[in-house]
């Protein structure tokens, strides 16, 4: 691009000097390549406004034919114009002369001043560098300049050290004059949504009734909903949309209203700014996370104590201080972390969040298993920070019921007051909605009618004026009777009071907390705020493996209790009594009681089986039978023992000798790694394995090792010896 104006900016001294140094430096290879004239500003601002400064560096381009060179040889780049020139970053025409230098298609580079051309070193000493390898001249205002040339190769270091100095120093005055003004809270940007920008720069409440309205009901749902999520959800259900007030374009400052975002929503309850406290400096520039091309990276969050400036009271708030760090509090709460709650959850688990190891401390977590109503409580943080073993883990059920039990016991004195809050709190909801809504048709009506007048002031002689302003009034009517028709449909669901039917029904509801508490219309997640309004902590600690677990109840308010748990588990040697339970089986066994017998008598002495029966029944008093490997005694078994031979086993009575479970042999000897010698005719088709002591001890070992498929068991502990006298299946 050229520019036809013929001023001269270098000082007459300076043709003087080319004409004694110039014949030196200016040679024929120079003239015979092209000449580039760059042209910079630094901002859109200086661009609009600076006109002279951009006026002499086109000029450069008469400079460049007073040197020789012809006018179709001298080029123009002025891509960069409004752009800084700390960074080579975005400055396409600075690249580009990068480019054309490389190219040796340049035999000289003219600017008013070294500074346009870069005001960095490393950009300015890689100007250097290529030119001194091309043979390329530079010009300023000052003179001309040779890069192969020590002299001048010195001088241009030194002039673009200045020019780094320069804009350094530039930077820092502005910096510190931003946060001077900054440190006494007068520094305001932009309003975030609820707020205007006043004339005389500092914020106020936006004027609009219903825009602070909506912005007080985000902060009364959070208090009553307890997650940003389910305030997003509560807005999107009862369409309610936030106001906005644009910061540019047509409609610059005009109130707007838009559909709920989470991250707006989020900004909202996290900006102190709501609380009336001003802040400046929260996010700030780490040049370690500075991308290429990204002018905005690198920019983090600090600590509030690394802040620029958080001057409380600065600024009309929405809410009070104790209510913001309140809310913050409850925010960080929500998140997922080991160290943190989390939001509650839809799922079963009522507990997730505040059930604590009483071992190690750490925070249990809930495990569900394949069916989405089976879960565990699991300090698994030990295994997944420092690879050790499972701290503690139970039954979530037995725990979550005995929790129930307590807060439901300990709500049941205060039914008739929490109902009465209840109906309150709804009632208070509803006339809040209805609030909303009627400012909703007050609105319409005023657009309707502001429609109305533009279209009556109009001449009617001016139709082409008249037909739009009359469809625009149209539009208006049809959103009115909309909004009305909604409204209509909402106080028939919805009244503004509730009925004394409705408040008796709130109030049958509270008395029968149980019921409440177990109804389908109840969530998960409403079950766990109420947990969580109630208690901080659950506690537990497991005596060994065993089924006792002591439960501590750190309630709301400091009071702490504590309680005992009998947890269901999954083999009787866990049992605290098992040898009491054992000898007492074998006592009853001995006096000729049948198992249904036992069973009864254990039921009345107080014994409890394992894993999730209620009580002793014919067959689990038949299991612990098999245990002690006594049998009510019977012919019938005393024929069938009589017909094995030496190293011969039933396979039950060889899985209670390896202390192992009949169904895990049953399936080794699927697989051929136990010897079966045959089925046992006459009795159930039994199992007849052979195993002496050598055989024995390979079954232990195998049993002892951990294998999967992604770790097969070696072939020696799976491979079966073999009898010396294998007897056939027909003696059997």
């Amino acid at each position: 691009m050229s520019n036809p104006l013929t001023t001269d900016p270098l000082p007459h001294k300076t043709s003087g000097a080319l004409d004694s140094w110039g014949s030196r430096k200016l040679q024929e290879h120079h003239l015979s390549r092209s000449a580039i004239v760059y042209v910079r500003q630094s901002s859109p601002h200086q661009v609009r406004e600076h006109v002279e400064s951009a006026v002499r560096q086109y000029a450069l381009v008469e400079q460049a034919v007073q040197l020789g060179w012809a006018r179709a040889q001298v080029e123009v780049i002025d891509e960069d114009q409004g752009q800084s020139g700390r960074t080579a970053e975005n400055r396409l025409g600075f690249q580009r002369l990068l480019a054309e230098v490389s190219l040796d298609h340049v035999g000289i580079v003219l600017g008013i001043e070294m500074s346009r051309l870069a005001r960095s070193n490393k950009d300015w000493h890689q100007l250097i560098e290529l030119c001194a390898i091309f043979r390329t001249l530079l010009a300023d205002q000052d003179g001309l300049y040779d890069p192969t040339d020590y002299n001048d190769r010195l001088l241009l270091g030194l002039k673009g050290t200045m020019s780094e100095a320069e804009l350094h120093i530039l930077k820092g005055r502005m910096h510190q004059a931003v946060l001077s003004k900054a440190k006494r809270g007068e520094l305001y940007i932009l309003p975030p949504v609820g707020y205007l920008k006043l004339p005389n720069g500092g914020f106020a409440l936006d004027p609009d009734e219903q825009a602070q309205s909506v912005m007080q009901l985000i902060f009364d749902e959070f208090d009553r909903l307890g997650s940003i999520r389910r305030v997003l959800l509560y807005l999107q259900e009862h369409d309610i949309q936030l106001p906005f007030r644009p910061h540019s374009g047509p409609n610059m400052g005009e109130l707007e209203w838009r559909r709920a975002k989470a991250s707006v929503i989020d900004r909202v309850l996290t900006h102190p700014l709501y609380a009336g406290v001003y802040r400046y400096g929260h996010r700030q520039t780490d040049p370690r996370l500075k991308k290429a091309g990204r002018a905005e990276s690198g920019r983090r969050v600090v600590k509030p104590e690394q802040y620029h400036a958080l001057i409380p009271g600065r600024c009309p708030a929405y809410i009070t201080l104790d209510r913001y760090e309140r809310n913050q509090r409850r925010i960080r709460e929500n998140r997922t972390r080991p160290d943190t709650k989390g939001p509650p959850r839809e799922g079963p688990a009522l507990l997730g969040g505040i059930v604590f190891c009483g071992r190690c401390g750490r925070r249990m977590t809930p495990h569900y298993s394949g069916v989405k109503t089976q879960f565990r409580y699991v300090c698994s943080t030990g295994k997944a920070d420092c690879d050790l073993p499972l701290c503690q883990n139970l039954s979530g059920q037995v725990l979550d019921d005995l929790v129930v039990e307590k807060i439901l016991q300990a709500l049941e004195p205060a039914a008739l007051e929490l109902s009465l809050l209840a109906a309150d709190d709804l009632e208070q909801e509803r006339q809040r909605l209805d609030k909303h809504w009627q400012q909703r048709l007050e609105r319409g009506r005023y657009e309707s009618d502001r429609a109305q007048r533009r279209y009556q002031a109009v001449e009617p002689e001016n139709r082409l004026v008249a037909r739009e302003l009359e469809r625009q009034w149209e539009t208006t009517l049809h959103e009115l009777r909309d909004l009305e028709q909604q409204h209509a449909r909402f106080r028939q669901a919805h009244s503004a009071t509730l009925s004394n039917e409705e408040r008796e029904l709130v109030r049958a509801l509270a008395e029968n907390l149980p019921a409440v508490w177990k109804s389908p219309t109840t969530s998960s997640g409403d079950r766990q705020r109420i947990i969580r309004l109630l208690v901080e902590r659950v506690v537990i600690t497991m005596h060994g493996s065993t089924e006792q677990v002591d439960v501590s109840l750190h309630w709301s308010g400091g009071f702490n209790s504590q309680h005992e748990l009998i947890r269901p588990v999954a083999r009787y040697e866990q049992l605290a009594d098992y040898n009491r339970l054992l000898a007492r089986v074998e006592d009853l066994g001995n006096q000729g009681l049948t198992a249904r017998e036992v069973a009864e008598r254990l039921n009345q002495e107080g014994f409890r089986p394992a894993q999730r029966a209620d009580k002793f029944y014919k067959w689990t008093v038949s299991q612990l039978f098999a245990k002690l490997r006594r049998v009510r005694p019977s012919t019938q078994r005393a024929s069938l023992l009589a017909r094995l031979e030496k190293h011969e086993w039933y396979l039950s009575d060889l899985a209670a000798k390896l202390e192992m479970p009949k169904v895990t042999l049953a399936t080794w000897a699927k697989r051929g790694w136990v010897h079966v010698i045959g089925r046992l005719t006459g009795y159930s088709g039994r199992l007849v394995c052979w195993a002496d002591a050598d055989e024995l001890d390979r079954l232990r070992r195998l049993r002892q090792i951990k294998f999967g498929w992604w770790a097969p068991p070696p072939a020696s502990l799976t491979t079966p010896k073999t009898p010396l006298v294998v007897p056939s299946s027909d003696s059997h």
